[in-house]
């Protein structure tokens, strides 16, 4: 088991946030309707038997994820979304990958750039950043939900790299084609996640410090609080007393 992260960390709580206000929920949601261009077919359509997996995980009902699916397939209205990913840089020299979901482009791409230069970073070229990250399946649970035993023997035998100890939570990564078995696992355990999703993890990080900590984490929140922004990655680690003094 690896070491703390304290960006990780500060993830995972600001995800239990989330969860409860409904933006979980609409994330996975949209994430369902992009799957489902591609066939409403849960069985041969593996991306969007992911989505659905993470769905069940939050405990959402069957019938938003039916109207999810439908939307996607253009079986009802309101199922034109692009995916957008933004690359770019934060205080302190962090990198940062964006990944939205939108319904109007031209609006994301000027409210994205203009969270970047009001937050002291400054939006890249593609490919400028993306290079330091590597697709991963990440699975955040609960620690309240499964001892470290039970997480670890059930994630290493569906196929996981590694599980990490969040503080609270149980981070587990793995290669993305484990990642419906993993999920397929803990659901059959009866252990919800928090979060599951094929994430760009960072190959190493960088130690933000004192005024560049609190200044990426202030362009970190307003990112992750923008509606059409699905998921922020970041190769940074922050003291959590920092952020919050």
């Amino acid at each position: 088991m690896s070491g703390h992260s304290k960006w990780a960390t500060i993830k995972h709580k600001k995800a239990a946030l989330d969860s409860k206000r409904g933006k979980v929920f609409t994330r996975i949601i949209k994430e369902i309707m992009i799957a489902a261009r591609n066939g409403g077919d849960v069985d041969a359509n593996p991306r969007l038997r992911t989505a659905v997996l993470a769905a069940k995980g939050v405990s959402m009902p069957s019938e938003n994820i039916k109207r999810a699916i439908m939307r996607g397939t253009g079986e009802l209205e309101g199922g034109q979304i692009d995916e957008i990913m933004f690359e770019g840089y934060g205080p302190g020299g962090a990198a940062l990958l964006v990944n939205t979901a939108t319904d109007n482009r031209n609006r994301t791409v000027s409210e994205i750039r203009h969270m970047f230069s009001k937050n002291g970073g400054n939006m890249g070229e593609q490919g400028s950043v993306a290079w330091m990250f590597e697709r991963k399946s990440q699975i955040i649970v609960d620690a309240e939900k499964a001892d470290e035993n039970t997480i670890m023997n059930l994630a290493l035998e569906a196929g996981a790299d590694d599980v990490r100890d969040q503080d609270g939570a149980w981070e587990i990564l793995s290669p993305p084609e484990a990642h419906e078995a993993i999920l397929q696992t803990l659901e059959k355990a009866k252990i919800p996640n928090e979060s599951a999703e094929i994430a760009m993890i960072p190959k190493n990080t960088v130690k933000l410090e004192g005024k560049n900590a609190q200044a990426m984490q202030k362009l970190y929140d307003a990112l992750d609080e923008h509606d059409d922004v699905q998921n922020v990655y970041g190769n940074y680690e922050v003291d959590e007393a920092e952020v919050l003094a």
